[in-house]
């Protein structure tokens, strides 16, 4: 069973185009091939993020983002970090990390690439969405 993290913008991307992140959380919750690892941190930025106001002119994006943070919860597998790390420059991306570390996630998917120019962390590969879909995924259909 693969072990992933996924980044906030992942899910927002999810629930505004058919893509692949689509792809990934539609699968994501489709099958029991799969660990997402979550954390209090990230849940709240989650929670934070997939509220805002701004994301209302997307049709029918808050409605989907409830039920998508309702699947989270129900699926995810919670993890509490115990180190606090430094190497992202966005402060806020390295809970991901953390979050990685103390998970020993196989996967952090992120379209971050702007901040995340590292490509793994110890066990951790950290991918694009489409390089995850197309090269990493185990199960999905």
């Amino acid at each position: 069973m693969q072990k992933i993290i996924l980044d906030t913008n992942v899910l927002v991307s999810a629930l505004v185009q058919r893509s692949y992140p689509f792809l990934i959380v539609d699968n994501l919750f489709a099958t029991n091939e799969f660990e997402l690892c979550i954390s209090e941190a990230l849940l709240r930025e989650y929670y934070e993020v997939l509220n805002r106001r701004k994301f209302s002119k997307y049709h029918d994006f808050l409605a989907n983002a409830e039920t998508l943070l309702i699947n989270i919860e129900r699926k995810g597998k919670l993890y509490t970090p115990g180190i606090t790390l430094s190497i992202i420059n966005d402060f806020a991306d390295n809970r991901l990390l953390e979050l990685a570390d103390e998970s020993k996630a196989d996967f952090l998917i992120t379209g971050n690439t702007n901040d995340f120019t590292i490509s793994s962390y110890k066990h951790t590969q950290i991918v694009n969405p489409k390089d995850y879909f197309q090269n990493h995924h185990s199960g999905l259909i």
